[in-house]
């Protein structure tokens, strides 16, 4: 039904000239409609009587408080002339004449005569005292809301609280002034006196104190939701080991060391011997090292005891005669640990209890999270659609729908950050494809981009229509990292995506995804969204639980987190760059991944757990039994910037170990974040495809693309700059991603990678490939060379592609004589190893560097 604004007024007119229809009833008649021009009705729906209500409350308020600030200093007189005894309100439409014949002064001082006296002493001091100021700030509110369209404050909580704000003030002051009689009664009202003297009766003046003050605490719980926390007592950092051991003269604790100590940093005790060594040594200069080399620990793998190490890598051992206490103090040691009849159980307790749980994070105690300084608060992060444009959106869906002769029974909004959703609840009998079938037409009616129609809402029985709003208010990534919901979570790899179109900030955990496949056509928001998974976990987890492994084919995109390699990346040994980009290095790192992958299931089956989780919270439990075959096992994130160029260029060769990783890695802790523009059938291969539930979708071009990334329509109707959709296997959400600028991206960088670090990145398995195994000069005898080697190898740098077939045609030779010169010139360093259908890398780039080489060649044959 079109609302009631919109009416149009119908007359049937007869039309005698033009010859009559048949009816049921065998009467001749014709009726025409013609339309009539709108007519304005002034009802609740139309803006003017809210612009008009809005006006009123505005000089409303503004009477108020003139009339409010003159009673301040007018009390006196204004009060004499209202009071009861001359008829206060009665007074109010009396004639001066009529006022002079009860010996009543007409004249008021209030500055707004005696309406503004009769309103200040009936608020003032009849009923909340200088309280009633608040009125005036309703009043405003309210009046701003309705003549402007602007929201300054909710004005559901604006009333609540402020009402509770007036009573609180009006009984506060009625209590202290029982305490100071000189004030005047106008500061706490009638109400807040007698509201006074009632309480003391009943409960005394240390009541109404404690009264108060559990209603001041209870609106500020209610309102900021603060905590009360009792201070914390500190936990012993070094208990005793050896009890009654060591003579009582000699005091080991409280003595300085002669050289900085550092203790464990699994978090347990130190041992008589090493304090000891502490006490009894030379004093030396330390000498700072970079980074974490100061002062080297080295655990004991069974006691995880300390070796204090000296600054160029030599044991520091007490020597004999600084010692003035029996040596016998290592012997005497307790050997319940060793006890074989006491369980695993049983052991682990006493080592946490002697030594405390392990702490991964003591390597780097120093190190500080990020803060939300570092990043910019874009926007005003407040919803910019007005109510206009929601009403004339609700009309646009209707009319629609009613040309379609579809009726609705109930229609709702729900505003998001760049995208409202409308909720319909069709009439019985409404057919759902009916509905959907009308995406275009309801799009064309709305002149929107990106109408999407879900028919019907999961878990609801309503239509939603998604309508991208006129003015989209930037999400940014500071405003959903700042808030309760992120700061408190309990997810291993929490990563904030966005927020929903309800406005609701989306937090995801990738360690249960467990693997996410991003796609998007290009400049859509890719990039942005993989900067802002970065930043997320880098501002929840510490360098000791999670290590990166980020391959960027395009060598720009995240480039800026290289400063933080020594605390955050993982990469090969003897590697220069830890950010990868050229695609043997890929193909290297993503198998060596498959080996460290392989190494931690072996971890994870003598361990006797599932998942890493498990196994971390064991080893930090210290119920491992052989601790010295196992170490704290971090998190490993793999991002791949474009995947689609890294199969274009490998292939098989990428597909195999990210295929492997898919299937096996998640119980490891090794996630896959893998970005590319079309996952097609060639790029995300079926096998890979199956073992990604999760894909974060950008707009696509065309309805195939969509299908294709999601297995379903609808990221072809987004509006791009950051709007998508996660498919989490059965449910499909919309949100607007969170924007991190690279300005931000480098402060953060820039604020990790100046802390303290590790000496290097974390250090993944070395990986041997089957091209450099053999093949290397040391391998090659000048000697056996074929005759036609050297023309071979001119040939093969003049034209700078290392193919057999050149051989063979430009020296006329067969493929076996070609094959084995190409094995030579491979042996000998001037092409590259075989690399499948394409060719081999030459080498030199030009003849001179080829003599010189084949000079050096000559020379150790002659040898």
């Amino acid at each position: 039904m079109p609302p009631k604004g919109n009416q149009f007024r119908t007359n049937t007119i007869k039309d005698e000239n033009k010859p009559r229809q048949t009816g049921v009833n065998g009467e001749k008649a014709r009726t025409s409609r013609v339309k009539i021009e709108k007519l304005p009705v002034f009802d609740l729906k139309d803006g003017r009587l809210a612009k008009v209500a809005g006006l009123f409350f505005l000089i409303l308020s503004v009477y108020f408080l003139t009339a409010f600030t003159s009673y301040i200093f007018t009390w006196q007189e204004d009060q004499s002339y209202v009071s009861r005894a001359n008829g206060g309100w009665s007074n109010l439409f009396k004639t001066t004449q009529e006022l002079a014949l009860k010996d009543i002064d007409p004249v008021v001082d209030n500055w707004l005569g005696k309406l503004g006296a009769l309103l200040s002493n009936q608020f003032i001091y009849e009923w909340f005292g200088v309280a009633s100021f608040l009125f005036v700030f309703i009043f405003f509110v309210i009046g701003y809301r309705l003549l402007f369209k602007v929201r300054l404050f909710s004005v559901s909580k604006t009333l609540a609280y402020t009402l509770f704000c007036i009573v609180f003030l009006s009984v506060t002051l009625g209590f202290l002034h029982s305490f100071i009689n000189d004030t005047p009664h106008f500061l706490e009202g009638e109400f807040g006196y007698f509201t006074n003297r009632l309480l003391a009766v009943q409960i005394g003046q240390t009541g109404i104190a404690g009264l108060l003050a559990f209603a001041g605490l209870t609106v500020l719980i209610i309102a900021y939701n603060i905590d009360f926390k009792l201070p914390e007592r500190k936990r012993p950092v070094a208990p005793e080991v050896v009890p009654n051991v060591v003579p009582e003269p000699v005091d080991l604790v409280d003595e300085e060391p002669s050289i900085p100590v550092e203790w464990p940093r699994n978090g347990g005790n130190n041992t008589v011997r090493d304090r000891l060594a502490a006490n009894t040594a030379k004093p030396e200069p330390v000498v700072p090292a970079e980074p974490i080399r100061q002062q080297q620990m080295v655990q004991n793998p069974v006691f995880h005891e300390p070796v204090v190490l000296r600054p160029d890598n030599t044991i520091h051992e007490p020597e004999a005669e600084d010692i003035e206490i029996p040596l016998t103090v290592e012997t005497e040691r307790p050997t319940a640990v060793l006890n074989i009849e006491k369980t695993d159980t049983e052991k682990a307790n006493e080592l946490v209890e002697q030594f405390g749980t392990f702490d991964p994070t003591l390597d780097l105690a120093s190190y500080k999270y990020p803060p939300l300084e570092l990043l910019e608060n874009y926007g005003s992060n407040k919803i910019s659609v007005n109510a206009d444009e929601l009403e004339a959106n609700k009309n646009k869906i209707v009319e629609t729908l009613n040309h379609y002769n579809i009726e609705i029974d109930k229609i709702k909004a729900t505003i998001g950050p760049t995208v409202t959703l409308y909720e319909i609840i069709p009439a019985p009998g409404v057919r759902i494809s009916k509905i959907k079938n009308l995406e275009d037409d309801i799009a064309l009616s709305l002149a929107a981009l990106g109408i999407r129609i879900i028919a019907p809402m999961p878990g609801k029985g309503t239509i939603g229509i998604e309508v991208p709003n006129q003015h989209p208010e930037m999400v940014s990534m500071r405003s959903v990292l700042a808030t309760e919901k992120f700061q408190n979570t309990t997810m291993d790899l929490p990563i904030a995506l966005g927020k929903t179109i309800s406005n609701e900030v989306f937090i995801a955990d990738l360690a249960k995804m467990p693997h996410l496949l991003v796609a998007g056509a290009t400049g859509q928001g890719k990039s942005v969204g993989i900067n802002a998974i970065l930043v997320s976990l880098l501002y929840k987890r510490h360098p000791a639980e999670l290590k990166f492994v980020l391959v960027d084919p395009k060598k720009v995109e995240l480039t800026l987190f290289r400063k933080i390699e020594r605390h955050f990346l993982a990469k090969l040994p003897d590697e220069a760059d830890a950010i990868i980009t050229d695609t043997k290095k890929v193909i290297n790192t993503l198998n060596s991944l498959c080996i460290e992958m392989d190494q931690r299931y072996d971890l994870l089956k003598d361990a006797q757990v599932r998942n890493l989780k498990e196994y971390n919270a064991k080893f930090i439990n210290r119920k491992i039994s052989n601790p010295e075959k196992h170490r704290f096992l971090p998190f490993i994130v793999l991002i791949v910037d474009e995947f689609a160029d890294l199969m274009m260029t490998a292939g098989k060769e990428v597909e195999m170990p990210i295929a492997r990783l898919a299937q096996l890695a998640r119980a490891v802790g090794i996630h896959l974040v893998i970005a590319t523009q079309r996952p097609s059938v060639n790029i995300i291969t079926g096998t890979i495809k199956a073992n990604f539930p999760a894909r974060l979708a950008f707009r696509v071009l065309s309805k195939i693309d969509s299908r294709t990334i999601l297995d379903a329509g609808g990221a072809d109707q987004l509006i791009g700059r950051g709007d998508m959709l996660l498919s989490t296997g059965s449910d499909l959400i919309r949100l607007q991603c969170a924007f991190v600028d690279t300005p931000e991206v480098e402060k953060i960088s820039d604020y990790i990678g100046g802390q303290r670090g590790y000496p290097s990145a974390h250090m993944l398995p070395e990986y041997v490939g089957d091209g450099d195994e053999g093949g290397s000069v040391k391998d090659f005898d000048p000697n056996d060379r074929d005759p036609m080697f050297e023309d071979a190898a001119r040939l093969i740098v003049l034209h700078q592609q290392g193919s057999t077939s050149l051989i063979q045609r430009k020296l006329k030779l067969g493929y076996n004589r070609a094959g084995r010169i190409i094995d030579q010139l491979e042996a000998a360093g001037i092409v590259g190893p075989f690399e499948g259908s394409k060719a081999r890398d030459v080498l030199y780039p030009d003849e001179y560097s080829l003599e010189r080489h084949l000079e050096s060649l000559a020379g150790k044959g002659g040898e």
